[in-house]
């Protein structure tokens, strides 16, 4: 993205497909086109592709470091044909096309799976595919996430516990996911002998050796919900909930962190105040909260400048793709929220500015002034920033 707001496919500002995507290949068909199509996604690094009917065609856009591409068009002579056979690859039900539904695919046995979704729009269907993790980044422990020192110390005295909840928040596409598994990684890396450890995922993402995952199927009357109830009679140690989402689940998962299971989740929220809060408002006794709680972490992933670029000036080229951007870095603050003059703010009548002012003397740097410091460092810049964070409040 330059300075003006554009955001050019590459430097030259070409399309981004290739001949083969763009279905001007040897076969021009549309299994040629999806394997081109799916190895260009890998190849760029990017995390989705959408394709997006269009009244004329079918429009591509993949997401590169956390910002949608416009990569080019197919023509609406091979449009549907494209869709029906990304539904295939990914055992859907190619017949069905006023139904949302999900897949997954494997294209080849050393690249990660593949998420499909569909949803009905105006012209066809929209197909999303979604890059699962897999790569050596998501088989990370907690040191090599680079989180900040506070955050990382808070994290690895929490992680140490036996009972009580960690909680990573931030919005979808903030790696919170990423962070979860690592945690879990390092919690049966520490623990002196075996630890039953067991997920609850929708869907599994990673697979992790010595962890029962199980995946909730809605469909069969398998959610969230009840498969809590169920994981908590199985004797696990350590739990990982793929996702807080409602006050029930917010209230199974809690009550399994305060009977002696350490708990490990992830939550929407958009900073450690706005957690606590959200939580109290879902229905969590704020006594519980404080029983319960090891730790809240609230993170976002920033783009890293490119060489080629400086913060007052975006140049592009061809190894960052036009974009000055190169790779994305953590931002995360934390609050343990065993300590006592933290602890004892969280109550029905909180105080949001009292909130904020204990965890600034506990060293938890804001995610703005974290950002502000890899702006001055020649990281990042304050339009990245902005995309991310928005405008901070004045107060």
């Amino acid at each position: 993205m330059f300075e003006d707001g554009s955001t050019p496919a590459d430097s030259s500002g070409k399309c981004l497909l290739n001949e083969t995507s763009a279905g001007r290949g040897p076969a021009g068909d549309a299994p040629e086109i999806v394997d081109s199509l799916i190895h260009q996604t890998f190849e760029l690094g990017a995390s989705d592709m959408h394709l997006l009917p269009m009244a004329n065609g079918l429009r591509v856009h993949w997401r590169i470091d956390g910002v949608l591409h416009h990569a080019g068009d197919l023509p609406k002579s091979v449009a549907s044909h494209v869709i029906t056979r990304v539904k295939v690859l990914a055992d859907l039900i190619t017949y069905e096309s006023h139904t949302p539904q999900e897949g997954r695919m494997r294209t080849s046995p050393d690249r990660p799976p593949v998420r499909i979704t569909t949803m009905p729009t105006l012209f066809g269907e929209q197909v999303v595919a979604r890059v699962l993790p897999g790569g050596a980044q998501h088989m990370a422990r907690l040191d090599d996430l680079g989180m900040p020192a506070t955050t990382h110390q808070i994290l690895s005295e929490a992680l140490r516990q036996t009972t009580g909840a960690i909680l990573i928040a931030g919005p979808s596409g903030s790696g919170k996911s990423t962070t979860a598994y690592a945690v879990i990684r390092e919690i049966g890396a520490v623990s002196v002998g075996a630890r039953s450890i067991s997920s609850l995922e929708d869907p599994v993402e990673v697979v992790l050796p010595g962890v029962a995952q199980s995946q909730a199927a809605a469909h069969a009357g398998f959610d969230i919900n009840t498969g809590l109830r169920a994981l908590v009679r199985q004797d696990p140690e350590v739990i990982l909930v793929g996702e807080i989402r409602d006050a029930e689940s917010a209230r199974i998962a809690f009550q399994a962190a305060l009977t002696g299971q350490l708990l490990v989740t992830t939550f929407h929220a958009s900073d450690i105040v706005t957690a606590i809060t959200r939580l109290i408002d879902m229905g969590i006794p704020p006594y519980v909260l404080r029983g319960a709680t090891q730790a809240i972490v609230v993170q976002r992933l920033l783009r890293r400048l490119c060489a080629c670029s400086h913060p007052d000036k975006l140049v592009g080229c061809g190894n960052c793709r036009g974009t000055g951007y190169k790779g994305r870095v953590v931002i995360a603050e934390a609050a343990d929220v065993r300590e006592a003059d933290l602890s004892e703010e969280i109550r029905e009548d909180y105080d949001r500015d009292r909130l904020h002012s204990k965890l600034h003397d506990h060293g938890s740097q804001s995610l703005y002034e974290q950002a502000e410091s890899l702006i001055a460092e020649g990281v990042t810049t304050r339009l990245e920033m902005q995309r991310v964070l928005g405008f901070p409040h004045q107060s």
